[in-house]
């Protein structure tokens, strides 16, 4: 029934990867199972034969989706069923996507769908860097033009000064080094990952590392492709041409966009409208000459000699559109604190790019919980990126954040999350949001930028400053290249590589970079990564202009909070029964109070952005876990009368009794008219029972002896049995009472 074909990948260090076909989803075009250790993935890729009408584009869908069964759990949505795709899981489809997408032959149109499942979860194998080797192997063994395939990914990290590839989950803690990387046989096409502050030479010593492995998994997956049979791919016709428009085109209209690139206009929209402007003439040519001009074919070819002519002027003059030089940074403009309310703002402006970046510090209450097939728990930190459509002069309904956002958010959130100090050091959750409010290019670098200058305002004690620049790159077929810093948006479009880098003074700490074409030499990234570093510590000087240093203090409105580090045993003294006693803390003082229980002890964190607030609070919890000290003098308030005594609430929650006779010198017969509930006074005291923990407590102790006073000798034990009442003058409400009790004077 089943005609199953197996491959095996050895890894260095012998672990090992299976790839099989012919069991599962056989009427998809290609379908693989991928299985390391009890982590297992499904692949499956379907192509429709034909393509749309007007479609000049490669519509490529990729999903990844875990499973909560993988990992046997089910989902806690209100639904109990897997919905849209988490942000993890949108990140995950983009590193697949990003590496399958530039490997189709770029006139291939044909509605093309990926999708990757987790069916069987592994704690110890991560499933987003065996993804990309799923679908790229589900692709080989169909008859979809996969031509640029085969490609791998692999996840290499650098743990006590070893680059160990795929290494096992509990092994990533220690990590100097983890990047994501993606490349076929010749070529490395995707990587992403973050760091501690590494240099640019282990940056790329971990990619050779990558691709040494990747080199070996593409090697078995044409022998599978091999032994599925499917060499031999569909054929298609999807783009037709006409060569004498193309050379029409190229003839009237390329002097005159070289010109308008040649311009160096700072000004997008200005450089946009002269292009628009070449094509309006000659359209309007070609129309009056020739009615049945195909008008979509001749946009598409002065779409291509835009793009040559302003690929060239970079090549042969080394002049870039708006005119800089190509390690020059566009002029930077920073703010801080521009925004009143909000706990930390910060405004910042790099040539048409702009970023409203602000920081709003929250309580243990405001974590976001994370609800994922292998993770759950919750997160303190957050970072969120908007890209409106007003940013780029567009109208675009507002839906929520797209993949693109997801994408750019997650690499300004890898790159804050390095330098924030740690969970000991910080109790507040951190969200962080970029607003982007005008973009030409680098808008994640500029989000990485706002957000460091925002926290710097809050007062938030990061341990460096980060900043972020996108690198571009443009080469030709006779060896020529030109490795651009910050790029516009139209040099990303033109460019061969759109590589970010992130990192403080010191070292990189987050990078994403996406190769277009084939064949970037090592020495060209080396020489892209030195002008970063560059062009990394020129931003780095302009954002000190603005703050030089983390403030000292929180903002008046933002909420201040203290930790407390109690017993283990303590935590209930302060929740109370049924949290009655934490609850009537938050009420009295309008403080939020936290209780963490976490390496054998509890920590207690108060927050409150009022002082007085704050100090209500902490006394009552500093009263409530203290230890009563023998002989220490504290103020008391009556809370009951008994016959024998009172008992008195000397620390916040406890209680002792003050024996009739430790109430005065003098002998008394009754309380009444000596105290009443809700008396103050002060006691001492006398001795805490080891066996009961309950307290004897004195107010005469602290008043002067009468002069002549003779003091009773004690009373002896009776035969059979102590003294009644315990020690004399207990503090048990059923222990003496004040006929045979403590002393008396005669």
């Amino acid at each position: 029934m089943f005609n199953i074909i197996t491959k095996t990948i050895t890894l260095a260090d012998g672990r090992t990867i299976t790839l099989e076909t012919g069991k599962l989803a056989r009427q998809a075009d290609g379908a693989v199972v991928l299985r390391m250790g009890k982590t297992v993935l499904l692949a499956t890729v379907v192509c429709n034969p034909t393509p749309k009408d007007g479609i000049d584009f490669l519509p490529l869908s990729v999903d990844y989706q875990e499973k909560f069964a993988s990992a046997g759990r089910i989902p806690g949505s209100f639904q109990r069923r897997e919905g849209r795709l988490s942000d993890h899981e949108v990140l995950v489809s983009r590193l697949i996507d990003r590496a399958l997408r530039p490997m189709f032959p770029e006139d291939f149109h044909s509605d093309t769908q990926v999708n990757v499942f987790l069916i069987s979860a592994d704690p110890e194998v991560l499933p987003d860097a065996l993804a990309a080797l799923a679908a790229s192997s589900a692709l080989m063994i169909s008859d979809v033009p996969f031509t640029g395939g085969p490609i791998s990914e692999v996840r290499v990290a650098k743990i006590n000064g070893q680059y160990i590839v795929n290494p096992a989950t509990s092994l990533l803690k220690d990590a100097h080094l983890d990047l994501i990387v993606a490349g076929s046989e010749k070529d490395i096409c995707m990587v992403e990952g973050e760091m501690n502050e590494a240099s640019e030479a282990e940056m790329l010593e971990a990619i050779k590392v990558a691709h040494e492995a990747i080199k070996v998994q593409c090697a078995v997956q044409k022998e599978f492709e091999a032994a599925a049979g499917k060499t031999e791919k569909r054929t298609f016709s999807h783009v037709t041409h006409d060569e004498a428009l193309r050379e029409m085109v190229t003839k009237a209209c390329y002097d005159k966009v070289y010109a308008v690139a040649r311009q160096g206009n700072a000004n997008k929209n200005a450089r946009k409208e002269g292009f628009k402007a070449v094509q309006v003439e000659f359209l309007a040519a070609a129309l009056a000459e020739n009615p049945e001009l195909n008008v979509g074919l001749a946009k598409r070819y002065i779409h291509d000699v835009e793009w040559t002519a302003s690929r060239r002027l970079v090549l042969d003059e080394r002049k870039r559109l708006d005119s800089r030089q190509l390690d020059e940074v566009r002029q930077i403009v920073c703010e801080v604190d521009f925004l009143p309310s909000p706990h930390g703002s910060a405004l910042f402006t790099r040539g048409e790019t702009q970023s409203l970046t602000t920081v709003t510090l929250g309580t243990k209450l405001d974590e976001q919980i994370v609800d994922q097939a292998m993770n759950y728990g919750h997160s303190r930190f957050m970072l969120h990126y908007n890209f409106p459509g007003f940013s780029t002069g567009e109208v675009k309904p507002n839906r929520g954040p797209g993949r693109r956002e997801v994408g750019h958010g997650n690499l300004a959130h890898r790159s804050i999350k390095k330098v924030l100090p740690d969970d000991a050091n910080n109790p507040y959750t951190i969200r962080i949001v970029s607003d982007i409010l005008e973009s030409n290019g680098s808008s994640s670098m500029a989000t990485v930028c706002a957000a460091t200058l925002a926290l710097m305002d809050a007062g938030v004690q990061i341990k460096a400053p980060v900043a972020g620049i996108a690198m571009g790159l443009i080469t030709d077929d006779e060896g020529k290249y030109a490795v651009l810093s910050d790029i516009l948006g139209d040099e990303d479009h033109l460019g061969d590589m759109d590589f970010k880098v992130t990192g403080t003074a010191k070292g990189i700490v987050a990078c994403q970079m996406d190769m277009k074409v084939e064949g970037l030499a090592y020495e060209v990234l080396v020489e892209a990564l030195d002008q970063a570093r560059r062009g990394r510590l020129h931003i780095l000087g302009e954002m000190n202009k603005a703050i030089q240093a983390v403030r000292d203090d929180l903002k008046p409105q933002a909420p201040r909070a203290i930790t407390i580090k109690i017993e283990q045993d303590q935590i209930g003294s302060i929740i109370g029964p049924g949290g009655k006693i934490i609850q009537e803390i938050q009420r009295v003082s309008g403080a939020t109070i936290n209780i963490e229980e976490k390496d054998g002890a509890g920590y207690v964190t108060v927050f409150s952005a009022d002082k007085d607030s704050m100090d209500i609070a902490l006394k009552r919890i500093r009263g409530i876990v203290a230890i009563p000290e023998e002989d220490a003098v504290y103020d008391g308030v009556v809370k009951s009368i008994q016959p024998f005594g009172a008992f008195v609430e000397f620390m916040p929650g406890k209680d002792g009794l003050l024996h009739i006779s430790e109430i005065k010198w003098e002998r008394l017969e009754t309380l009444e008219g000596i105290l009443a509930v809700g008396d103050k006074l002060q006691v001492k005291l006398l001795e805490v029972d080891k066996k009961t923990g309950k307290y004897r407590l004195s107010a005469k102790a602290l008043l002067p002896k009468p002069e002549g006073f003779v003091e009773r000798p004690p009373r002896e034990p009776r035969e059979g049995g102590g003294d009644r009442g315990g020690f004399r003058g207990g503090n048990d409400r059923g222990g003496s009472d004040r006929r045979d009790g403590g002393n008396r004077s005669r």
